[in-house]
């Protein structure tokens, strides 16, 4: 994103202080030959305990030098993924279990489902549910006057005890929600808002979600609940919660660290005509009538009575 006086559309700040679409310049080289490593790591092509391919190798493989690697390589010893003894080599240390959560964003399902499928299993860490005014922005998105209180909830959603996202939930007004305590064991224990509001008889129907590419810095607050180290790519989930037609009940953003979630998006060409009844036949195995066929076989029932 080009600096300088480009004008952005303020928007809420909540739990992850500046927007997170800042960009932090691109990742080093460095940077690069450590996921690509990780992801080489967790591929399922080795156990722990097994032995890497020597240090020149690799970095012939990666295509940098044996400097960057070896930088890399420590950051991979600092996290417990390889283990490297001197004279020996380097060896796999804890690999890689993903846990990522598959979305496909057409579909409206709490990520405690999609964890529930997946093995995982979710908690909730520095949660902190409070009453306060929305403000401008939130206001705007929930149809809300900016001094209306709602409930606020933040936290870092945890998968196999590993932060994997960041997220912060305004819920609207007009719906009831159980008590602090109870609220907050609900989500300690791994639900989400849309799950209490579907509990609760909430009516819900869609969400409009917003997904946005960004980068945080370790010095950020996001970043410091993620654990990141250095510049890095994340998914921004920004989504509104609708009830019945368009009662607004809930708003919600989410800050997903590097293999938090994948998202899936089905897509189909858009038909500007109908499709001819023809082609709708065949592809259900109906034969086509062949032009003129009936005429002959009348011309023939009729010569054949004669």
């Amino acid at each position: 994103m080009a600096r300088g006086t480009t004008t952005r559309r303020r928007r809420p700040r909540g739990l992850l202080g500046d927007p997170a679409s800042v960009n932090h310049g691109a990742p080093s080289l460095v940077d690069s030959a450590e996921q690509a490593l990780h992801n080489w790591l967790a591929g399922g092509r080795y156990r722990q305990g097994d032995r890497l391919p020597p240090e020149h190798e690799v970095a012939a493989m990666l295509g940098v030098s044996r400097g960057t690697l070896r930088s890399a390589l420590q950051r991979l010893e600092e996290s417990g993924e390889i283990v490297r003894r001197q004279g020996s080599g380097t060896f796999v240390g804890r690999v890689s279990v993903p846990t990522a959560l598959d979305e496909r964003l057409e579909r409206l399902e709490p990520y405690s489902s999609l964890a529930a499928r997946r093995g995982l299993t979710l908690s909730s860490m520095d949660l902190k549910i409070s009453r306060r005014a929305v403000g401008v922005e939130l206001g705007e998105a929930l149809g809300l006057a900016p001094i209306a209180q709602a409930v606020t909830v933040s936290r870092t959603l945890m998968a196999n005890d590993a932060p994997v996202a960041v997220m912060f939930d305004v819920v609207h007004p007009s719906v009831l929600l159980p008590s602090d305590e109870e609220l907050r064991r609900s989500l300690e224990g791994g639900r989400m808002v849309l799950d209490v509001l579907i509990e609760l008889g909430v009516p819900v129907t869609f969400a409009r979600t917003r997904v946005i590419p960004s980068l945080i810095g370790p010095r950020e607050r996001a970043g410091k609940l993620l654990g990141v180290r250095r510049v890095t790519a994340v998914l921004e989930l920004e989504e509104l919660i609708y009830a019945g037609r368009d009662e607004r009940v809930a708003y919600s953003r989410d800050l997903f660290a590097p293999g938090g979630i994948d998202v899936m998006v089905m897509r189909s060409l858009e038909s500007t005509r109908p499709e001819p009844v023809v082609n709708l036949r065949n592809s259900r195995g109906v034969r086509a009538p062949v032009a003129g066929r009936r005429g002959r076989s009348r011309r023939q029932a009729t010569n054949g009575a004669s």
